[in-house]
């Protein structure tokens, strides 16, 4: 069983940062691209940012030069540090990896149940 946990979401001004962190952990062979999505209320899931195994890197052009994505191979986590956080930012930010289980080396999409953040104007 591989598992997705988020954390680092909270309440913060408008023009703040945050840090969200995503730890996999479980059953895993090896972990291929990463993202970050967010939903906002009455809107669909969004992709936000995502990177690959080998750290290249895409962005919502909604959050272009604020959002930085990250990761850490080493400790199977990824991040996303998040400045000059606007009202809209304020979502529920959920983790999505692809990763291939240990056990079957299979290649499966798994999610975390989300943190939320919000940003207050």
């Amino acid at each position: 069983q591989v598992h997705l946990v988020e954390s680092g979401g909270g309440l913060v001004q408008a023009g703040g940062s945050l840090r969200l962190s995503c730890a996999a952990s479980g059953s895993i062979f090896s972990i291929n691209n990463m993202n970050w999505y967010r939903q906002a209320p009455g809107k669909q899931r969004e992709l936000v940012a995502g990177i690959t195994s080998g750290g290249s890197t895409n962005y919502a052009d909604s959050v272009k030069g604020r959002f930085t994505i990250s990761r850490d191979n080493d400790k199977n986590m990824v991040y996303l540090q998040m400045s000059s956080l606007k009202a809209e930012d304020t979502a529920v930010y959920y983790c999505n990896g692809n990763i291939q289980d240990l056990r079957d080396r299979w290649m499966r999409i798994y999610w975390g149940q989300g943190t939320q953040v919000t940003v207050s104007s």
